[in-house]
């Protein structure tokens, strides 16, 4: 029997919420009574510099509750299995849509099977008035097609602020001698391996008609049709909980980036865009998607969540998944430490990379907190849980979001779960290995990931 997504939501709140109380009874978070803590004191036991050391590794536990917190929320008040997205108008009356992929050119097999790809999948869902646009540092051959250009950067284009790597392509996108949208005119973000599905389609158009806010993003899932790489599609099972938590609420009930958003499936109103521009220098260009979203937040545009989701692969190497992740750290540090976002904007956004930038010495509290017990005020012991149980809880509903139970099968799926929350130890050292290496390793360098098949 199928279940609608009104119960399907019902059973995943009710699991998020036995995980969070299971975590707290086992670890007793829950436990309010102190006098066992009456007859240890920390400060005693430790000496002065010890126990201070122990606090302080436990209070960069709580750099991560904001978004833990907004992960939480926006997992529970919204449905987080919809159905099928109904068409709000009619695509003949959408204006006009541009679906941009960048790429280096590197793979133009893969780039070309999967234009042509998006290209069946917009016509069968009834689109219009669009064209799919590649710009590429390198000729792709793409043959001729009127809904299909091509765009290769010069190899001597230069940006007035120096910008590099895809920010240069995308800057080059918006120059008079090259652009032919109108600022009433949308751009569909995405990379080389993106592809489109028919409720993503919808969910644009329904984004466009609507016309209420310049930029939009949705959910983009790994673990369709072949799967690559067990271990790192399992890992970015997180990334699918986060798309539905935190991105989700900032957009949908705030309309604002406070945590920055992803660098595809973003749908942009050109006059925006051009407006915010991609021209931000060195320190806009390895993750020019966070230092595009805070930049337009800075100048007041409004954001939404665009229903429907987009297929990708999770890297197909380890050492892709750590040069990826090592990559997104040293991006956001420079977006962090930019003069050119204020404080204020940019203030959640901070705090949630300064968690990631400390995950080795919160990490280190797993075995400290065995070797060395301190004594905390009950609602620290409970939130200090609550951060962990939801986290935990991120990779089960990742998968749940991700594999099709009628699919995989009951069990094949139960093992699935299994082997994501099994990740979460190999996750953790991925994540201290790319935050060491990005704090001590070259900046300013972009590292593309291989999202070519093996054949």
């Amino acid at each position: 029997m199928m279940l609608n997504s009104v119960t399907k939501h019902i059973l995943h709140c009710c699991l998020l919420l036995m995980v969070i109380i299971g975590f707290e009874l086992i670890t007793e978070g829950l436990n309010w009574n102190n006098s066992k803590n009456e007859t240890f004191d920390p400060w005693v036991q430790y000496g002065f510099a010890g126990a201070f050391t122990l606090y302080l590794l436990r209070t960069l536990t709580f750099l991560s509750f904001p978004q833990v917190l907004f992960n939480f929320v926006g997992l529970t008040i919204y449905n987080a299995f919809p159905d099928k997205i109904t068409l709000k108008g009619s695509p003949l009356f959408a204006p006009f849509i541009c679906i941009r992929i960048v790429t280096r050119g590197d793979y133009p097999v893969l780039v070309q099977r999967n234009v042509n790809r998006n290209l069946t999948k917009c016509i069968e869902t009834g689109l219009e008035n669009f064209q799919i646009e590649v710009v590429s540092d390198k000729p792709i051959g793409l043959g001729p097609h009127r809904r299909i250009r091509e765009i290769v950067v010069p190899s001597n284009y230069c940006t007035s602020s120096g910008a590099l790597f895809k920010a240069r392509a995308l800057q080059y996108c918006l120059e008079d001698t090259v652009n032919e949208l109108a600022d009433k005119d949308w751009i569909v973000h995405l990379d080389e391996e993106t592809l489109l599905t028919e409720n993503s389609i919808r969910g644009i158009l329904n984004f466009v008609l609507d016309g209420k806010h310049q930029f939009g993003q949705g959910l983009i899932t790994y673990a369709n049709e072949d799967v690559v790489n067990w271990i790192t599609t399992l890992a970015d099972s997180f990334r699918v909980a986060d798309d539905m938590g935190k991105l989700r609420l900032q957009f949908a009930m705030f309309h604002k980036p406070f945590f920055s958003m992803k660098g595809s499936y973003v749908v942009t109103q050109m006059g925006a865009e051009k407006e915010v521009s991609f021209n931000n220098g060195l320190d806009g260009s390895v993750a020019e998607d966070c230092f595009f979203a805070m930049k337009a937040f800075t100048q007041g545009y409004t954001f939404n969540f665009v229903d429907g989701e987009m297929w990708e692969k999770s890297p197909f190497t380890l050492w892709d998944f750590i040069q990826q992740r090592k990559r997104w750290l040293q991006g956001i540090l420079l977006v962090v430490h930019s003069k050119a976002i204020p404080l204020n904007k940019k203030l959640l956004l901070g705090i949630s990379c300064y968690s990631w930038v400390t995950l080795p010495l919160s990490t280190s509290n797993f075995i400290l907190a065995g070797i060395f017990p301190i004594t905390c005020p009950p609602l620290v012991d409970f939130l200090c849980v609550f951060i962990g149980a939801v986290n935990f809880y991120m990779y089960v509903f990742g998968v749940v979001k991700s594999f099709s139970l009628y699919r995989f099968g009951i069990v094949r799926f139960i093992l699935c779960i299994c082997g994501a929350l099994s990740t979460i130890p190999f996750n953790l050292i991925i994540e201290n290995v790319a935050v060491i290496w990005g704090l001590f390793g070259r900046k300013h360098k972009f590292y593309v990931v291989n999202k070519e098949l093996p054949r």
